[in-house]
């Protein structure tokens, strides 16, 4: 645990444990689905009586054990006479004492496992996506650019496929986490990503996922050092989650990259994560994580937007998208030449993104049109913009952003402001 069960809410407690109780019944029963389903249940559990009996000396535990016992019920249900009755036995002779020690941090273990080859390479972040982050089937959808019903399927046929392949709950030898490395480096991103900047809900961030996103990544660091991807990955996360505390305001409201106080931003961190960067750009095999992480440190060293060295990072996106087909870096990059070449270059270019059906209908879409038609001088249509992005946007900070950048052009230009 990453911090004091009494400084925490419930809710984030529950969260924060998890990812920890479904590895520990994965690594006992060896059945993932019935784990997720039974440890589900414990938190239903604890969410009822824990707000009435008060937060337990040990809460991890405590979902162990109704975990354990409500998988046992499952066992006895579901298998057949003698075999079953003696496994059974000996998975209940030690229910009243669970073991609270993590082997081998059951929940890098569950990241490991979920990201094994005999998944594809989206299934198995998406089921990880929901084991380890706790992330919801809409949550990761938007993250896929994917129709919800598309994921939900998608992860259903993971589950059957962990089920039926006997994948076993353990943290694999060095060949095999190599194997599996780009899954398991794409899942932390994706976790950190939502805990930075959450889809959806009143909260701009969700510090539990980003924290153990970036825990995670430095534990899988410490398994492969030599890796320059995997410190790619772990600079990037630094240099980024080190404007945290700039992103918003004491109500909650988001701040611009432009507008925020970079006095604010963490320096240990930003030291950091140059440092990690600085040491591995130069190994050679350069990676589309390197290549972030480089323009996050560009960023966090620039004293403000308009010192920003934007040429090295429009010629940085230029690497990332030939290594990349991720609409979303085409977008970045839109931006960067908009800041290098002139709004109207960078508008030239969206105009080729709203063909991507991926990308089509993605409040980022509209809400970076909006901000380039506002430096083209087109007030009115980037109103527009803001409010269609507004209204495409699940994250009530990123909405009310917009509306208000759409209030504030329309009060410039005295036109009438409507609310969606």
């Amino acid at each position: 645990m990453t911090g004091s069960s009494a400084n925490v809410s419930i809710d984030e407690l529950l969260r924060e444990l998890t990812p920890q109780v479904i590895g520990s019944v994965v690594r006992r029963f060896h059945d993932f689905a019935a784990a997720e389903d039974a440890v589900q249940e414990a938190s239903l559990a604890a969410a009822i009586q824990w707000p009435r009996d008060g937060i337990p000396d040990s809460p991890r535990a405590w979902l162990i054990q109704v975990a354990y016992r409500r998988m046992t019920d499952h066992i006895r249900r579901e298998s057949a006479r003698r075999r079953h009755e003696n496994e059974v036995a000996s998975f209940t002779s030690h229910v009243d004492e669970p073991s609270t020690t993590q082997h081998a941090d059951d929940t890098l273990v569950l990241v490991y496992m979920c990201c094994h080859p005999a998944l594809t390479h989206a299934s198995a972040i998406a089921l990880t996506l929901r084991a380890v982050g706790g992330l919801t089937t809409s949550e990761i959808a938007h993250a896929f650019l994917v129709p919800e019903a598309t994921m939900a399927q998608r992860i259903s046929r993971a589950k059957q496929t962990i089920k039926t392949s006997g994948i076993p709950f353990e943290l694999p030898n060095l060949d095999e986490r190599s194997k599996r490395l780009r899954a398991v480096l794409h899942v932390l991103y994706l976790i950190f990503n939502e805990g930075y900047t959450s889809s959806e809900g009143a909260q701009l961030r969700r510090a539990d996922l980003s924290h153990e996103a970036i825990r995670l990544t430095r534990i899988v660091q410490s398994l492969q050092p030599d890796d320059p991807e995997v410190a790619g990955l772990l600079a990037l996360m630094l240099l980024t989650d080190a404007r945290r505390l700039a992103r918003a305001t004491s109500e909650g409201e988001l701040i611009s990259l432009a507008e925020q106080d970079r006095t604010l931003w963490d320096q240990r961190q930003i030291k950091e994560g140059v440092a990690l960067i600085s040491e591995a750009l130069p190994k050679g095999a350069i990676g589309p994580y390197q290549l972030q992480a480089a323009i996050a440190a560009i960023h966090d060293e620039a004293s403000s937007t308009e010192s920003t060295d934007w040429p090295q990072i429009l010629a940085l996106y230029e690497l990332l998208q030939q290594m990349s087909d991720n609409p979303m870096v085409r977008l970045n990059h839109a931006i960067a030449v908009a800041m290098v070449l002139g709004p109207t270059k960078g508008l030239e270019l969206l105009d080729g993104l709203a063909e991507d059906s991926r990308l089509s209908s993605h409040h980022r879409l509209y809400a970076v049109r909006g901000h380039l038609l506002e430096l083209a001088g087109d007030h009115a249509n980037a109103i527009s913009q803001y409010r269609l992005a507004a209204g495409k946007t699940g994250s009530l900070p990123e909405r009310n952003y917009l509306l208000t950048q759409a209030a504030r052009l329309s009060r410039r230009e005295g036109i009438s402001d409507f609310r969606l």
